[in-house]
């Protein structure tokens, strides 16, 4: 919302807010009002020209100022109050940070101490404190790192300002991050998304996560499983031969309880705490296992006879391998599959390796 208030509305905001009454058309500052400095120079807010008015404007925005007066005396009187219209929807519709959290910039002009000043108002949507929590990054990669840690401790939101920006899909990227780590993420949470502005090379990304568990029951769950993912990492150290580590991690979970085949919001502490999980829960835990023991290990997802399924591929002696733990659990136990094997089950066959020769415990 871009505006410009009407005199009476601005005489008003001046008189309520210490000014003196109008006279001549103009409002004029009580002399003892004093013109604010810049933080950075330590000089007054003053503008001359274009540039340095969206410049004052927008550091008035980035120090959270909700009024204040800019000097204008050296500026050409013709071109102010283009120039000033100009430079607030400028503002409104480029800068990421103004974007974010301003809602209106109103402004009038008029004199103080005999000199022409701008008194500007700005009314904002977000407060001081929420735009200096932004968090700076310089790119996508650094902003996927930022989001991570705030999942992993379980923040309600992040603010991000991303200075080269490329068009992300948020709520993807905290799923993949769920089934990458479920000794970290304990619950995935719904998503919000809000970008600022529309285009621009620098953004601002406003995330907001939401969970069903508090905050406070997500990291005690997180503080109690981690330790048996350190156990399993543990249990497979040695020489061994990787599919017998392999073989070992499916021992080492799969015989852990006598599973209840349920979806949990809570997946990871749900399977390992109290023996409730799906194939999601079984494989993403699996393969995080498997990679923290320095296994290579993918999770897939697709449908078993028609029905959505999760298992794994895994990499030994020179080939790749399908291996799901709840087929082996029904069958014979531990086995690898070739893709032949698979009748049934369909997946994003390009997104995943081949896989070859079946193995055997």
């Amino acid at each position: 919302m871009k505006f410009r208030a009407v005199a009476a509305m601005m005489a008003l905001v001046f008189l309520l807010s210490g000014c003196s009454a109008w006279w001549d058309g103009e409002y004029h500052w009580k002399e003892e009002y004093s013109l604010p400095q810049s933080p950075e120079s330590g000089q007054l807010v003053s503008a001359s020209n274009y540039e340095q008015m969206k410049a004052a404007l927008q550091r008035l925005v980035e120090t959270g100022k909700t009024q204040a007066a800019v000097s204008v005396a050296e500026y050409p009187a013709a071109a102010l109050e283009a120039d000033v219209a100009s430079a607030v929807d400028a503002l409104m519709q480029t800068h990421p940070i103004t974007a974010y959290a301003v809602d209106a910039i109103t402004w009038e002009i008029g004199t103080s101490a005999g000199e022409p000043v701008l008194g500007v108002q700005i009314l904002y949507l977000h407060d001081r404190t929420e735009i200096r929590n932004i968090k700076t990054v310089a790119d996508d990669t650094a902003a996927t790192e930022a989001v991570q840690k705030a999942l992993a401790d379980f923040q309600p939101g992040i603010v991000l300002q991303i200075l080269d920006y490329n068009q992300a899909d948020f709520t993807q990227m905290v799923e993949d991050y769920a089934l990458l780590c479920p000794q970290t993420v304990m619950e995935v949470p719904k998503v919000i998304a809000n970008v600022y502005p529309e285009t621009g090379q620098s953004r601002v990304v406003e995330l907001k996560f939401t969970y069903q568990t508090s905050r406070d029951a997500l990291k005690t769950m997180q503080s109690q499983v981690e330790p048996v993912f350190s156990s399993a990492v543990l249990y497979v150290s040695g020489d061994g031969q990787p599919v017998e580590k392999y073989s070992q991690l499916y021992s080492f979970l799969v015989e852990r309880f006598d599973y209840s085949f349920e979806t949990s919001i809570t997946p990871a502490y749900s399977l390992l705490r109290h023996g409730v999980g799906d194939s999601r829960a079984f494989a993403t835990v699996y393969a995080s296992m498997c990679r923290m023991a320095g296994l290579t290990c993918l999770t897939v997802s697709g449908t078993r006879d028609g029905e959505s399924h999760y298992w794994n591929i895994i990499y030994s002696d020179g080939a790749y391998y399908h291996l799901d733990l709840l087929r082996c659990a029904e069958e014979t136990g531990f086995c690898l599959l070739t893709d032949d094997d698979m009748a049934g089950y369909v997946w994003d066959y390009s997104a995943y390796p081949e896989c070859g020769e079946a193995l055997s415990e």
